[in-house]
């Protein structure tokens, strides 16, 4: 019994450490960087989000009929069809429902504002239009 003591021993302590965690470490297993807030940064649209609270028009609002689906795809297609708009430009979100089109997300011009908004009303109609695009401001 003697000589499997040490052996024990090794294993236990082993298993003791391998059970520790050291004070950098998250229970996830990752590192984190001393000296540094912990927490992460704000995203961009922080305040977007805020205001998405409130009760406006979201992508989980888009209606499933088969009107407000094929508008949303002529406008999606139009969009993405204009190399003369920026990728942020093609990915507005447009989200159509009981007819109405509803564009949100940031472009880089006042032009290609109106360009989205010219494009949704071509398959929306004149008055079915809500622009909630946010034009991104040159810092």
């Amino acid at each position: 019994m003697t000589r499997h003591a040490p052996l024990a021993m090794l294993l236990l302590v082993l298993f003791t450490a391998c059970d520790r965690k050291s004070a950098n470490e998250t229970d996830r297993g990752t590192t984190s960087v001393q000296g540094t807030n912990a927490n992460p940064p704000a995203a961009n649209n922080t305040r977007v989000n805020d205001r998405d609270k409130a009760g406006s028009t979201t992508p989980i609002d888009q209606g499933n009929s088969p009107a407000d689906l094929e508008t949303t795809q002529q406008i999606r297609k139009a969009l993405m069809s204009d190399s003369s708009l920026s990728t942020d430009a093609k990915n507005v979100k447009v989200i159509t429902s009981g007819g109405v089109v509803t564009l949100r997300g940031p472009v880089k011009s006042d032009e290609e504002r109106r360009t989205i908004e010219t494009k949704a009303r071509q398959f929306a109609g004149k008055n079915q239009v809500d622009d909630e695009l946010d034009v991104e401001s040159k810092q």
